[in-house]
């Protein structure tokens, strides 16, 4: 049997679509905030953070200035550095043996996130996808260069086509909003993950919904007889 695919690429959000890294962000988000004097966010408020550059975070929802909120992530990448990217991280059901299907059957893919870019590596490597992976593109480690969804997608894309990829058909797949804003930035579609960390309104403009990895892969690949 062979597998084909109706996207010639495929971008992958990281955080609440492959990698559930929920624990280690709340406990250095705990750190880094009552470090500030702010108060420490409970799980459920995570979905606050998840997502988004923390640099807009900061500034979002804990009110502080753009200067303050320089400090705050520098200090909380302090915290992750000394703590290791890939403490208490954990992939979501099904979703790295897609990512390895994918590949085998010959689909490009690349990391599209708004989590720095070295931070990314060292999850891919760490759960033994990076091979599986044309191009693993992250934010800028002051997450201002290259930050936004829509700067990411098109970073990935260009360095895609760079290596000889066809960019013609891309699909974007992602748990908030702003990838769907991302996508749609660059007339690429979405397909929303519903187990990553995001409200359910988050999910309109995007071209489907996926609540686990098997409905993902239906989208993603055709069984050829």
């Amino acid at each position: 049997m062979t597998m084909r695919s109706p996207w010639t690429c495929i971008l992958w959000d990281v955080d609440g679509t492959v990698v559930d890294a929920s624990e280690g962000i709340l406990r250095r988000l705990t750190i880094a905030l009552t470090h500030f004097g702010q108060p420490a966010p409970t799980r459920e408020e995570l979905v606050h953070w998840i997502g988004p550059p923390m640099f807009e975070s900061f500034q979002t929802n804990v009110g502080m200035t753009a200067a303050r909120a320089s400090e705050a992530v520098a200090y909380y990448r302090q915290i992750g550095k000394a703590d290791g990217y890939t403490t208490g991280a954990r992939l979501y059901p099904g979703v790295g043996e897609l990512i390895a299907e994918v590949d085998a059957a010959g689909i490009a893919q690349a990391t599209a996130s708004s989590k720095p870019e070295n931070q990314v590596l060292a999850l891919m490597d760490h759960f033994d996808l990076a091979r599986h992976l044309k191009v693993i593109v992250g934010a800028t480690p002051d997450e201002k260069t290259l930050a936004t969804k829509a700067d990411i997608v098109a970073e990935a894309l260009r360095q895609l086509a760079e290596k000889g990829v066809d960019t013609s058909r891309p699909v974007l797949i992602g748990d908030r909003h702003h990838d769907v804003e991302g996508g749609a930035a660059h007339g690429v579609p979405v397909i929303f993950v519903r187990w990553g960390f995001s409200w359910p309104h988050e999910s309109e403009g995007a071209q489907a919904v996926v609540d686990d990895a098997a409905q993902l892969r239906s989208l993603l690949l055709i069984d050829d007889a």
